[in-house]
């Protein structure tokens, strides 16, 4: 699969060959892509970062985490998850069917190897992608040589950490929602969370669970711009506005009732069903303090990727005044949190439910095919193949079931690009071969 070369005096790196693509991260969208290649036949590497497949899930989501869609919406192309599990998989039943998938498929990712830059090189028609490679000895650099690259590290590969006047006079425990695993170190507390998409309100509901006093800010503040999975900012108002709807209707995943209608009628005709279905299940979520967009839930996840909220039972300690519903940020001082209207809260701590980011932009040294975002700019179902041989999966803000429709794209183009080049290099060494015959 691999050749290495290394002349010392050439290069003060070890450089490799790689007969095939290089994929960039070990998610689920990366080992999506690199089953449907093995599948094909076609030799690849996958780069990770850290110590693990789906270091994202492993590491960096809280313990009470569950899919927020049923099972048969989240799973990787050619592998189901066990009948056994429920509709909806707990993180860690996650985390083993993807450890399962990498079994089945036998792939097998170069650990702890951090991508520094990727750049394709025109003279050669080439990616050279730069690594730093940890060991137990130290640490190396490694150059991998391709003819495709799969970046793969998805849209949450970095926390989004806001700046806040104060912060560091508040001196109480700051975390971000990527470093929460559980409430049980908060009981009795009373814990500002920052956000409320899906992240904001599930902490808050954990905190809750195990008699913590959560305060949830709903609201931009003065001093930033918070960016969330799950929320749209609306500069005029200054409010986080966030589509919250029930996680089942009637029994049925409320996904999978919105795929169902979208198969017979118009997009903006199935938001209005679901947002009365919302009001008639929920009730009226604006008394709260929770803002709903103008567009609708499934337009404003088609044009701006923002998730709706999918309640699974956080609405009710807000009803009841378990989580209280706060406007945003002013400053912090000692021990405190000034608010935007004027009130000042006395909190233990704070949880920083502000979202993600791709760090593409950090390391790939192309400008066309991604935005500053560090997403592909062309949309879905366009966003998946850029130029010379450069491929996007998991940035499609359409969860699991989209990077799936990705994966398969992207490793059968590829599959076919690689079998006609190796078709071609086989005719030009029996013509060489044939050559050499008759001279002989």
């Amino acid at each position: 699969m691999v050749q290495s070369f290394e002349p010392e005096d050439l290069f003060t790196r070890k450089c490799i060959w790689v007969n095939g693509p290089v994929i960039v991260g070990a998610g689920p969208s990366g080992l999506a892509v690199a089953a449907g290649l093995k599948d094909q036949g076609v030799p690849f590497i996958i780069l990770e970062r850290a110590n693990c497949i789906a270091s994202l899930w492993q590491n960096r989501t809280y313990d009470r985490l569950k899919l927020h869609l049923p099972k048969q919406f989240c799973q990787l192309p050619n592998f189901p998850f066990p009948e056994d599990f429920p509709e909806y998989p707990t993180k860690f039943q996650f985390i083993k069917y993807l450890e399962s998938y990498a079994k089945h498929f036998n792939i097998n990712p170069q650990f702890n190897e951090t991508v520094q830059s990727a750049k394709y090189d025109e003279t050669f028609g080439l990616w050279r992608v730069k690594t730093i490679r940890k060991s137990t000895s130290g640490s190396s650099e490694v150059e991998y040589i391709c003819r495709w690259l799969v970046v793969a590290t998805g849209e949450n590969a970095e926390k989004v950490v806001p700046e806040f006047e104060g912060l560091e006079e508040f001196g109480g425990h700051v975390m971000h929602a990527c470093d929460y695993k559980s409430g049980e170190d908060y009981t009795g507390k009373k814990v500002l969370v920052v956000g409320c998409g899906n992240s904001g309100m599930e902490v808050s509901l954990d905190l809750c669970n195990h008699n913590a006093s959560p305060s949830m800010v709903v609201r931009s503040s003065v001093s930033t711009k918070i960016s969330s999975d799950s929320v749209y900012f609306d500069p005029k108002l200054a409010f986080l506005k966030v589509h919250v709807l029930p996680r089942e209707v009637f029994g049925k995943s409320t996904f999978e009732l919105a795929v169902m209608l979208m198969q017979k009628l118009p997009l903006w005709m199935v938001d209005k069903i679901l947002l009365i279905l919302a009001r008639l299940i929920l009730g009226n979520i604006e008394k709260y303090g929770l803002k709903r967009p103008c567009e609708g839930p499934l337009e404003l996840k088609n044009t701006a990727g923002k998730t709706p909220v999918l309640d699974i039972g956080a609405l009710e300690k807000i009803r009841s005044g378990q989580i209280k519903v706060v406007p945003g940020i002013r400053r912090f001082s000692a021990g405190k949190v000034e608010l935007v209207d004027g009130k000042v809260l006395q909190i233990d701590s704070v949880v920083l439910a502000t979202g993600y980011r791709s760090n593409v932009p950090s390391w790939l040294k192309e400008n066309d095919f991604f935005s500053n975002d560090g997403v592909p700019k062309n949309p879905f179902p366009n966003g998946w193949k850029g130029k010379a041989g450069l491929y996007a999966v998991g940035f499609t803000r359409r969860g699991l079931s989209g990077a799936s429709l990705d994966a398969i794209s992207v490793s059968q183009d590829i599959a076919k690009s690689w079998k006609e080049e190796t078709k071609q290099k086989k005719k030009t060494m029996a013509a060489r071969h044939r050559r050499c015959i008759s001279h002989f």
